[in-house]
């Protein structure tokens, strides 16, 4: 007779739809899925919570969460592998921990809901809020990490996303989830209450269908504000420079060729606007040598403002610090402006919490903490004033927010993302940047080193872009606007709207236990 097996653990029951719950939220982003999976991706989720306790919602909440962040942050690995020289038991070290970090957020979510549904509160009252107050908090806490909200997951479908301008993405990521918990209730609603089923789906069409309505009549009131706007010619130069040899001094010439060659071949008219990504110079400009020359030759040579990424430095007390800056170059040769970058990368560009946890140190190996900029100044070019938003700026509203406050007219994300390789990341990274453009009703443009480089407009429809890895240029136009908008006004109120109806839910739902007693 066979022995009996026997399980050393316990699959705990609706972990499976839990972790499908963590799988479609993967898909719901690029590169490999779709934005229409997020609008189902939460309804196994709350299957799997349908009469759980607390601390069982919680571990449920934490595996969808952990499947789902596992798969869009597996990038980690390469940066921290390819690049940063590490083993790759410490890139996959790097993104389970990370992963785990993250799926906290939606193991609270997971808790809240049970916690209120199980005290009469519904669902399609409390899960909304309840998201947004975690991607507010994941978005704030140690300088933040934005990376993927879930409303970022609709950056291909206009028509839907320009709620932003009033409420930024945590307004998007609200609709979803009630979407999802309306989607749920009709789904355990059951053959028995097929009216009530078929009212909750009712008011699911009803949803989307205002928020459609509403986008297409916002993009046509935008679009004649941006027919009028005045516009400026654009080249964008996408070197795709290894970053195996970036800062090879071996290699210096042929990146410098790289650069300038595909400039002359795709300058501007007179007066427009040249583009080369993060760090494209690889040298320190500020200092006078060869390749300074050279850029303020270019310059002249188009006729064309210059703006461009290179490392600088400021030396104090015998201490050098090192910024990561953009360069703005007038048609002359001569210096308009520098920026220095604000929103440093962490454990890339510095390293939080040194001082509790000395033992930390950088993913990516190299020279020592950068120091940060004074504030989001838009460059001066002629009177124009340009927001630039320096690679992972790119995904904090409030920094593209803070630059249209101080007048800026256009937005302008250099990056060099090359770290991430063949992986989710680069589309990931411009998925994020639509939303910027959106909330302020300002033209992005987007210079990446190995792409995508892109051009979005003020709806957020990105009317012309590069491929991945490829050494071309981007040449559009630009118009220069002008609106503040509701979000550019007051910022993210709705979240702290979300803040106070959870605070609500939360006492109703203890009051409501309490006279249960």
């Amino acid at each position: 007779m066979g022995s009996r097996i026997s399980i050393p653990f316990r699959i705990p029951p609706g972990a499976a739809s839990a972790s499908l719950s963590g799988l479609l939220l993967f898909l719901s982003f690029p590169k490999f899925g779709s934005g229409l999976l997020a609008w189902v991706s939460l309804v196994p989720l709350f299957v799997s919570l349908r009469d759980r306790t607390e601390k069982e919602a919680f571990r449920l909440g934490w595996l969808g969460g952990l499947v789902g962040h596992l798969g869009i942050m597996y990038w980690i690995a390469t940066v921290v592998v390819t690049y940063g020289y590490l083993p790759p038991a410490v890139g996959v070290g790097a993104v389970f921990l990370l992963s785990l970090y993250l799926s906290l957020y939606t193991a609270f979510f997971a808790w809240g809901c049970a916690w209120s549904t199980r005290r009469g509160v519904p669902l399609a009252a409390a899960a909304p809020p309840l998201w947004v107050l975690g991607e507010f908090v994941k978005s704030k806490v140690l300088t933040g990490f934005p990376w993927e909200n879930l409303g970022c997951s609709q950056y291909l479908y206009p028509p839907l996303i320009q709620i932003v301008e009033y409420t930024g993405v945590y307004g998007l990521s609200f609709i979803v989830v009630l979407v999802n918990a309306l989607l749920f209730a009709a789904l355990v609603s059951g053959a028995t209450r097929v009216g009530r089923a078929l009212a909750y789906l009712g008011a699911v069409s009803f949803l989307l269908a205002s928020l459609t309505v509403f986008g297409l009549w916002r993009m046509e009131t935008v679009q004649e504000a941006v027919r009028k706007a005045p516009e400026r010619e654009m080249s964008l130069i996408q070197g795709n420079v290894d970053q195996s040899v970036k800062w090879d001094p071996r290699y210096q010439q042929a990146t410098m060729a790289t650069y300038t060659g595909l400039t002359r071949a795709h300058a501007p008219r007179p007066g427009g606007v040249i583009v080369w990504p993060e760090t494209a110079v690889p040298s320190f400009f500020q200092d006078v040598d060869d390749i300074h020359r050279a850029m303020i030759a270019l310059a002249r040579e188009t006729g064309a403002w210059l703006l461009f990424g290179s490392p600088s430095y400021k030396e104090e007390e015998n201490r050098r610090t090192l910024y990561n800056s953009a360069y703005l170059l007038r048609p002359d040769g001569s210096l308009a402006a520098r920026y220095d970058k604000v929103h440093l990368v962490p454990f890339g560009e510095y390293v939080p919490l040194r001082r509790l946890f000395p033992f930390m140190g950088k993913m990516v190996p190299g020279v020592g903490d950068f120091g940060t900029g004074p504030d989001y100044r838009p460059l001066d070019m002629d009177g124009v004033a340009v927001g630039v938003l320096i690679c992972y700026e790119g995904i904090f509203p409030e920094a593209a927010r803070r630059y249209r406050q101080n007048g800026a007219e256009i937005l302008v994300n250099i990056t060099n993302d090359a770290w991430f390789g063949e992986t989710s990341a680069p589309y990931q990274h411009l998925s994020m940047t639509v939303f910027r453009a959106v909330e302020n009703r300002l033209f992005l443009a987007r210079g990446a080193n190995t792409g995508i480089t892109a051009i979005i407009d003020p709806l957020g429809r990105i009317t012309a872009r590069t491929g991945l890895f490829r050494t071309e240029a981007l040449k559009g136009r630009v118009k220069l606007m002008k609106s503040e908008t509701f979000y550019v006004k007051h910022g993210d109120v709705f979240a702290f709207v979300c803040i106070a109806l959870s605070v609500i839910g939360a006492i109703y739902a203890w009051k409501r236990s309490r006279g249960h007693d």
